[in-house]
């Protein structure tokens, strides 16, 4: 079974047939894509959810549908993933991505610290990480928010993107010690 997480504003939760087409909305607007290497078909975003939902059901967690729980609106995604084989860092990582109008009301934050907490608390993990590129300043702000520290010796060049300006990415961690002890 999926579980779903519940903050003060937010339902994160399975995928619903209605998100796809405002998710396909995202994935085409390029201030949302701005730091991935390129706009998504519809065929590619559908396919995006096909996996995150296969993996929900496989695992009980990952990427989760983000709604504001007082209109029941479909924001974006936040949840957690293990980290790709093809870089050169290990472990589970946090993320979240959401729609232009979702931005600036601390949604991404608030997301964050519930997939932190399940992540630590629920699945026991002793450390997560973020990843992002280089210049998504936005994205690195919530990490910091969210008590993540950056060294830049963890720093890597993603070998999945193509060379350029998004090649460049940044890893902060959180551990569990460190979660908690600014949790409380």
């Amino acid at each position: 079974m999926t579980t779903q997480l519940r903050t003060e504003r937010l339902l994160l939760r399975d995928w619903r047939e209605s998100d796809l087409a405002p998710w396909a909305e995202m994935n085409a607007d390029p201030e949302v894509r701005e730091h991935f290497p390129g706009l998504l078909s519809r065929e590619e975003s559908d396919a995006s959810v096909a996996r995150f939902q296969a993996d929900l059901k496989r695992r009980g967690w990952g990427w989760w549908a983000a709604e504001v729980r007082a209109t029941g609106e479909f924001i974006g995604f936040a949840g957690l993933d293990p980290v790709e084989e093809e870089l050169p860092v290990e472990g589970v990582e946090a993320g979240w991505r959401l729609a232009r109008t979702a931005w600036g009301h601390g949604y991404a934050t608030e997301a964050g610290r519930a997939v932190l907490e399940f992540g630590f608390d629920s699945l026991g993990l002793q450390e997560i990480v973020a990843i992002t590129t280089a210049t998504n300043l936005r994205s690195q702000a919530v990490m910091r928010r969210l008590g993540m520290t950056h060294d830049p010796a963890d720093d890597f060049d993603d070998p999945t993107v193509p060379p350029g300006p998004l090649r460049a990415s940044v890893v902060h961690r959180l551990t569990r010690d460190r979660f908690h002890a600014t949790a409380s």
